[in-house]
Order: C-alpha cells, then structure tokens, then sequence
C-alpha cells in the first residue's frame, strides 16, 4: 500500500501546474514581473541560436541535429535543446532515451551521443505517451527546460522550436537572449509563405535573422544524374531572401538518405560525414558561426 501511494505521490506531483516535470522545487524560476520578462541568457551556455520554421514537415529538426553536430565537429562544446513539448524529434535523432538524472544542484542532465549534450521533453516521458497538456503546463515545462538543466558549459545551443509562430516561439523569444534564428524551409509554396510569417516574427521581437536554409531543394536522380525541383522552383526562396533582405544561408538537397540517418538515429553529419549532404550542413554552420562570433 505504501508502495502504491508513493507512486501516486509521484504521478500527481507531475502533473502540478507549477511543476509539470515534476523537478524539485529548488532553485525555482523568478516570477514574471509585470508586462515583458526580461530577457536572460541560459547559465553556462555562451552563444544560443534558434533554428525554426512555420510550417511542419520541412525538416527543420534534421537541420537543427545536424547543424549542433557540425559545430561538434568543428570542435565547440555543442549541445541541443528540443522545445517541442508535443512532437520532440531529438530522442529519436541522437538514438537517446531515458530518464535523465539530476544533479548535485537538483537541475537535469544532459543525454550526450555523438560529442554533442541533449535534453528533450521525449526524455520525460514515454516515447508514445502524447502530452496532454494545457498551454499553462506546456509554458511551465518549457522554463523549467530552459533554465533547469544543467548544461556544464556549452560554447554554442542549438533550440529546436516548434512549428508555427505561436506561445512556445514567443517564450522563447521573449525570455531568452538569443544570438541569431535560422528559418528553415522547402520551395513548396505553401512552406515558403509560412516562412515569410517566421520572418517577420523575428522581426517584431527583435531576434536577429541569420538567414534561411533550403531543405530538400532538388533531387539529383541516381542514374540519369539530372536535377529535378521535386517542391517546385528554387527561385521563391531566394525570391523571399531578397525582398526580406535576408541572406540564403545554403541549400540541402532531397535525398533518401538524410531522412534514413535519422530514422536511425546517426545524422548525416556523422553517418555520411564526407557526402555532399554533410558539406552542405558544415558550410551553413561555418556561416552562422560567423555571423555570431563564435570562436
């Protein structure tokens, strides 16, 4: 019986709208004060960039994966924080899980692979449990993602964000000081309007905008070697970067293989790591490097 109430205790403790991960309270977050929080840099963390895109299913994950591993790569301390509370892709992208463990200082610790530091809600919860949380608990979860974990010293964080330019976005935005977005998208149509709304929400936070990023651009057929715009022309894009005085940060090309490293969970930085499709995530991470003054 006691066994059992202690389990309870755990379960409802869990779902405390304070507290939705159930960490110790410790430590605790600064209440918001009254109108815009103020911005504040993530402890031990020295450059933080955003990686976004307002439409789902462009591959804005895999390009975040990929980008934390091309600065492992390059030799920074690199790590990843995945902010989608409903759809965290990371646990499946690093082949990580597990419940991470608490340190001395009660915050969470990072699941590692690959020389880059993870944390994601995926960790916190069953890999095919859904969250079925109000906006108040999602907002909760995602401070205490943002500030209770105990990242040891980063030289760059990448932020996985969600879809969309909605609560998860402007928290972020609002209460982290952010050294650069980059917008991820498709030349599907749709995709690249969705884009322009990401633009312009970075604008009117004042985030700086580093540039897009092209996924599945074209797709070079095996064996006649042709090219083919499967999401149609490559000029909308560069079309959106022009009028938005935005810079094309680079192009990653359609191929099976991107999506099959990360089923398995080994990104193409580090599966494939002298293919085309590596060198086009390591020149766009040399670039937003730059841009950043990480060095």
């Amino acid at each position: 019986m006691r066994a059992t109430s202690t389990r309870l205790f755990h379960i409802l403790r869990s779902l405390s709208h304070e507290n939705p991960l159930g960490l110790p309270r410790t430590g605790s977050i600064p209440r918001m004060q009254r109108g815009l929080p103020e911005r504040r840099k993530i402890k031990d963390v020295a450059k933080v960039v955003a990686v976004s895109s307002a439409k789902g299913g462009v591959g804005k994950s895999t390009v975040a994966a990929n980008l934390s591993l091309a600065f492992a790569r390059m030799g920074f301390r690199a790590g990843i924080l995945d902010t989608d509370i409903f759809g965290p892709s990371i646990p499946t992208l690093f082949n990580l899980s597990g419940e991470p463990r608490l340190s001395a200082n009660n915050q969470l610790l990072p699941l590692s692979n690959y020389g880059v530091k993870t944390m994601s809600m995926g960790y916190l919860v069953g890999e095919d449990a859904p969250v079925v949380w109000r906006g108040l608990m999602v907002m909760k979860a995602l401070q205490q993602l943002l500030h209770e974990v105990e990242w040891g010293g980063l030289d760059i964080l990448v932020l996985d964000l969600p879809p969309g330019t909605g609560d998860t976005q402007l928290s972020v935005t609002q209460q982290i000081v952010l050294d650069g977005s980059v917008i991820v998208t498709t030349p599907h149509t749709l995709a690249v309007k969705d884009a322009v709304k990401g633009i312009n929400m970075f604008k009117k936070v004042n985030v700086p905008l580093l540039g897009l990023v092209q996924n599945m651009s074209l797709f070079c057929c095996p064996h006649c070697h042709h090219d083919t715009a499967i999401f149609g022309s490559t000029d909308r894009v560069k079309g959106v970067c022009r009028d938005y005085n935005i810079e094309l940060l680079g192009d990653i090309p359609l191929h099976p293989n991107v999506g099959d490293d990360g089923q398995r969970g080994k990104p193409t930085v580090v599966s494939e790591p002298e293919s085309e499709r590596a060198k086009a995530f390591m020149d766009i991470a040399q670039q937003v490097r730059s841009k950043i003054g990480l060095a």
